[in-house]
């Protein structure tokens, strides 16, 4: 989310139990339901990163909403993104979606309003009973709920891969590995002119276990992203940043947990000069007794 981005689109999770909007953006608050106990809650944060993707779907009856926002230094452009992800039932199938609200500041007058609507479909192939490697891909439809003329969506239908790998080093080191595409169908400028375009996503983050329930990570980001120049053409250009973060964790008996965390994205190569505030909020709960 710096320059307004989340290069892997869905921001998906925060899992206590180490179970992550276009790649041209860049990657919740809700009801909470019925609570059980939380037999897990000493056990440490250990697993995605505010950028990246972690390999690790949600448990079984386990919910989680997340709220992410990211405001550009020497600007008042911002953007915020809701995630809201559900196992189906349990953990080998994911779904969930993305919604981003946007302000974009803009000559001759500023835009706020929704942007696409991303739909998410994960697989937990590697990683079900344990272990130090994790690999969940991803499949999401991009929808264009956002208004183009404004500069809020693509304009066309996308559709989006990615490739979380996570790797746990040791008791207090994990890493997340992410490789992402992005192919939109007959994306569209402000002046209507037409095109196909694609992104490209590569992405690491290194997260350390100092203490139960807080978590220092750093995360690095690359992207290639092209938009619309004109009828039937494109312009591709990249962006590199390094995020330093941390986290920490509020458990309950009733099986809540929050997490909050904070990040400072900052521009390096192709982005340098660039920097942004990070802020996250993550609402974790069962949804009814496992069995």
């Amino acid at each position: 989310m710096i320059r307004l981005f989340n290069p892997f689109g869905a921001h998906e999770t925060l899992k206590a139990q180490g179970k992550p909007i276009r790649a041209a953006l860049g990657l919740g608050l809700g009801l909470l339901l019925g609570a059980r106990p939380r037999a897990q809650a000493q056990e440490p944060i250990k697993d995605n990163s505010f950028f990246l993707e972690e390999a690790y779907n949600q448990d079984r009856g386990v919910v989680q909403h997340i709220n992410a926002f990211s405001r550009a230094s020497g600007g008042g452009g911002w953007i915020y993104i809701f995630t809201q992800e559900w196992p189906v039932p349990g953990q080998r199938h994911q779904a969930s979606f993305t919604l981003p609200v946007q302000r974009i500041e803009a000559s001759p007058q500023s835009r706020t309003g929704v942007g696409d609507l991303a739909l998410n479909y994960r697989y937990q192939a590697v990683g079900m009973t344990g272990g130090p490697v994790a690999v969940s891909p991803r499949l999401t439809l991009l929808a264009p709920t956002g208004k183009y003329e404004r500069s809020l969506g693509a304009g066309g239908l996308g559709l989006q891969a990615s490739l979380p790998v996570s790797w746990e080093l040791n008791s207090r080191v994990v890493t997340h590995w992410n490789v992402g595409l992005t192919h939109t169908f007959s994306a569209r400028n402000e002046d209507g002119d037409k095109a196909d375009t694609n992104s490209y996503a590569l992405g690491q983050s290194v997260v350390w276990l100092a203490v139960p329930r807080v978590n220092f990570m750093l995360e690095t980001v690359w992207s290639r992203s092209q938009s619309v120049a004109g009828r039937g053409a494109v312009e591709a250009g990249d962006s590199l940043y390094i995020s330093p973060g941390i986290r920490w964790s509020y458990d309950f008996k009733s099986g809540l947990q929050i997490v909050p965390g904070l990040a400072f994205p900052i521009g390096v190569g192709p982005s340098r000069g660039e920097h942004s505030v990070f802020l996250y909020l993550s609402f974790e709960h069962p949804f009814r007794h496992n069995r």
